[in-house]
C-alpha cells in the first residue's frame, strides 16, 4: 500500500538566480510554512512588468501557517508588507538577533518602496511585532499549535542553527511526524523526516560571527549555491589583498568607493579596517598618510543604524571581536571612522570629494549599486581615474555592480538613472569577502552530517553554480540532487 508523502517543497523565488528567496514547505494536510519572503533584483526582475506586479504574492497564502525568516536581507524578507498585505497573520519566527534587525530593515524597505506616510509605517512595524516570535539558536518550536486544522495528521517543529551569514542568520531545521492514524485498523508505517533550509550559509572565520555547523541529520536538503562553482581565499589572504589594494589606491591620492550592503558587509569590513589600523599603527600608508589618519566613511543611514546595532548585540558576537572588547579595541567604533545620515551632508561629501579626490575610503550601500546613495559616488567618481571601486561581494546579472565589474577593466560604462558614465576609475574584486560559503564550504556542510540527505535541492544561484555544484554531490555522495 502506498504511502502518501508528509510533505512537498514549493519554490517561488530565487530558482532562477540569487534573489527574491522565498520556499514553502507544504504539509499533507494541505497547510504550509514559508521559509523567507523577498525581493527580485537585478536581471531577475523584469524590465516589461508593472514594478508593483513584481512585488505581489502570486501563490496562495490562506494555508500558509508561519513564516520562518532566515536572516534579514532585503532579497530575504523584502516582499513580507506584501505578504501582510495578502492576508498573512501567522507568526513570523527568526533568531532573537534577527527579531532586533528586521524592524530596521522593513522600516528602510517601507519608505523606499511602499509608502513614506509615519502613520501607515508605524501601523505596519507594529502589526509585525505582533507577529514576530523571537526563537533562541538550538531551540525546538512546535508549530502545530500555529495550525487550527481539526483534520492534521503531521506532527511539525521548527529549530534555527546558526549560519554564520550576518548576524541573526540561521538556516532551519524542521522535523515532520505522522502522530494519529486516519485508518486506525490498517497498519501504516510511521513516517519522520528531517527537512533543512540552508537560506545562505557564510564562510568560515568570518568576523564577529561564529561558524556555521551542520546538522546531525538531513532527509532532504534544499541548499544555496551563490558560490558553487567557486573558492574564496582564506581571511589571511584576503586580508592582505585588502591592504594591498588600499595602499596602491591611495598612492594615485583618490577615494576608494566600497559599494557594501547595510547589513553584515559593512559591519565585516569595518572590522577588517580596524584590524589593518590596528596593525599599521607606526607604519606609512603614504609619504604624506598614515594608517591612523586614514579617514573612513559609512554613507548609509541603514547601515548606521544596523552598525549600532551590532554594538547593542556584543553578547552575541563571536570569542575573538569579544577579546578585542576587552583590549580596550572597537571594531566597530574607531576613531578613524566617520558615519553620514542626512542627505544634505551626503550631496555635500559626494561633490567635495568628485572635486578633491581626497584619499578617503567610502561605504556606501546598496552592494550592487541598484540604488542607495552609492549611485550619486559612482556618477561622481567613476569618470576620474585616480579613483578606485572595489567590490567585496557578489553582484547578480543585470545590477550596476555586475556592469562595472565586467566592463571595469576595459574601461567600457554602466548607466545609471538613464544616463551613461565612463569607467576610468580602476576596478578591483576581492571575492574573499563574500558573506557567502563557497563551494568547498557547501560540499563540507553536507560531508560533516552524520545522516546525509536522501534528497539536495539547489537553489540560490545562477544555472552554472548550480550545475557545478549538482555534478560535485553526485560524484561525492549516492543522492538524488534536485535543481528546481
Amino acid at each position: 500500500m502506498s504511502v502518501k508523502p508528509l510533505f512537498e517543497i514549493k519554490h517561488h523565488g530565487a530558482v532562477n538566480g540569487v534573489t527574491g528567496s522565498c520556499h514553502e514547505l507544504l504539509l499533507a494536510d494541505g497547510s504550509g510554512v514559508l521559509i523567507d519572503c523577498g525581493l527580485f533584483q537585478g536581471a531577475e526582475t523584469s524590465k516589461d512588468a508593472d514594478k508593483i506586479d513584481q512585488l505581489k504574492i502570486n501563490f496562495p497564502v490562506d494555508h500558509i501557517k508561519a513564516l520562518i525568516v532566515t536572516h534579514v536581507h532585503i532579497d530575504h524578507v523584502g516582499r513580507i508588507p506584501y505578504l501582510l498585505a495578502a492576508g498573512f497573520r501567522g507568526p513570523i519566527i527568526c533568531s532573537e538577533a534577527s527579531a532586533a534587525l528586521l524592524p530596521l530593515v522593513l522600516e528602510d524597505a517601507l519608505k523606499i518602496g511602499f509608502t513614506r506616510n509615519e502613520r501607515l509605517i508605524k501601523k505596519f512595524l507594529s502589526q509585525i511585532q505582533s507577529q514576530m516570535v523571537s526563537l533562541p539558536y538550538k531551540k525546538w518550536l512546535p508549530l502545530n499549535s500555529y495550525n487550527k486544522s481539526t483534520t492534521t495528521d503531521v506532527g511539525l517543529k521548527v529549530k534555527l542553527k546558526q549560519a554564520g551569514h550576518i548576524l541573526g542568520s540561521a538556516y532551519v531545521e524542521f522535523a515532520t511526524t505522522q502522530v494519529k492514524q486516519k485508518q486506525p485498523r490498517q497498519k501504516q508505517p510511521v513516517q519522520k523526516h528531517r527537512i533543512v533550509f540552508s537560506g545562505d550559509l557564510g564562510p568560515p572565520h568570518t568576523p564577529l560571527l561564529s561558524a556555521p555547523k551542520s546538522p546531525y541529520r538531513a532527509d532532504c536538503l534544499v541548499i544555496e549555491s551563490t558560490y558553487g562553482d567557486k573558492n574564496h581565499e582564506n581571511r589571511r589572504t584576503r586580508l592582505k589583498r585588502l591592504k594591498t589594494v588600499i595602499v596602491s589606491a591611495l598612492k594615485n591620492r583618490g577615494v576608494i568607493l566600497i559599494p557594501a550592503f547595510s547589513i553584515g558587509r559593512t559591519q565585516e569590513l569595518l572590522y577588517e579596517l580596524e584590524t589593518l589600523i590596528h596593525q599599521g599603527a607606526s607604519q606609512r600608508l603614504t609619504k604624506n598618510l598614515n594608517w591612523q589618519d586614514l579617514e573612513i566613511i559609512v554613507d548609509s543611514p541603514l547601515a548606521a543604524k544596523f552598525t549600532q546595532a551590532y554594538r547593542q548585540l556584543k553578547p552575541m558576537w563571536d570569542k575573538e571581536a569579544k577579546s578585542r572588547l576587552k583590549s580596550s579595541r572597537h571594531p566597530l567604533n574607531f576613531d578613524q571612522l566617520l558615519t553620514i545620515e542626512n542627505h544634505k551632508t551626503h550631496l555635500q561629501t559626494v561633490a567635495y570629494l568628485a572635486k578633491t579626490a581626497r584619499p578617503t575610503i567610502v561605504i556606501a550601500a546598496s552592494g550592487m549599486c541598484t540604488g542607495g546613495r552609492v549611485v550619486n559616488y559612482l556618477k561622481a567618481l567613476l569618470p576620474d581615474k585616480r579613483n578606485d571601486v572595489l567590490f567585496v561581494g557578489y553582484q547578480a546579472k543585470g545590477t550596476p555592480g555586475r556592469i562595472i565589474q565586467k566592463y571595469g577593466p576595459q574601461h567600457g560604462y554602466v548607466e545609471l538613472d538613464g544616463e551613461k558614465f565612463d569607467i576610468n576609475a580602476t576596478v578591483h574584486t576581492i571575492g574573499g569577502y563574500s558573506a557567502h560559503a563557497d563551494q568547498s564550504d557547501l560540499i563540507k556542510f553536507v560531508k560533516r552530517m552524520r545522516f546525509k540527505p536522501k534528497q539536495i535541492r539547489i537553489v540560490h544561484g545562477d544555472n552554472g553554480a548550480k550545475l557545478a555544484l549538482k555534478k560535485k554531490y553526485e560524484k561525492l555522495y549516492n543522492v538524488d540532487v534536485v535543481v528546481p
